[in-house]
């Protein structure tokens, strides 16, 4: 019995050292590393961008699953929610009414019965590019949200776009 003992202490010793040399006994510790700026641009999931007095800002759609992009206007023009808002968010899409939005591989088309009262390059318009070009890329998995372009079609003036999220992100 005494040998039979004797092996399984080894044994028993010899998977404890093994766990404790992957346990960081050895390494090193060593200073802070740079490594450069956070990452920016579009980010894969659904995501809807409210503005905010520093631009764009995403906030992740977690608890809904959302594939209509009808639906998505609706959820952009109701705005962000309180603890958002407290966070400096709004948003400069409200109002709209009578729309019907369309997406095929990396184009978004968003025709609106009446007149689009936002200029081509503000806040207002990039909230609504960004966050169709979103759920664009979710819709359809092979399409980048950064090749997506959004065509704003207004039942009056002037058409807009193609636009893509990289032109109202700065960066």
């Amino acid at each position: 019995m005494t040998v039979q003992r004797g092996a399984v202490v080894l044994a028993v010793l010899a998977v404890l050292g093994t766990l404790l040399a992957g346990c960081g006994v050895g390494v090193r510790p060593t200073g802070v590393i740079d490594a450069g700026e956070p990452a920016t641009g579009l980010t894969r999931g659904a995501r809807l961008y409210f503005a905010s007095g520093s631009g764009l800002r995403a906030v992740p759609l977690i608890d809904r699953d959302v594939s209509d992009l009808d639906a998505v206007m609706k959820l952009l023009s109701q705005g962000p929610s309180s603890a958002e808002q407290r966070e400096g968010l709004t948003t400069l899409i409200q109002g709209v009414s009578g729309y019907a939005v369309t997406g095929d591989g990396p184009r978004v088309t968003v025709r609106l019965e009446g007149p689009y009262w936002a200029a081509e390059r503000d806040q207002a318009t990039g909230q609504l590019v960004c966050t169709l070009a979103s759920f664009q890329s979710v819709r359809e998995a092979e399409v980048r949200a950064d090749d997506v372009e959004v065509t704003v079609r207004p039942g009056e003036g002037p058409t807009l776009g193609p636009l893509r999220c990289a032109e109202f992100l700065g960066g």
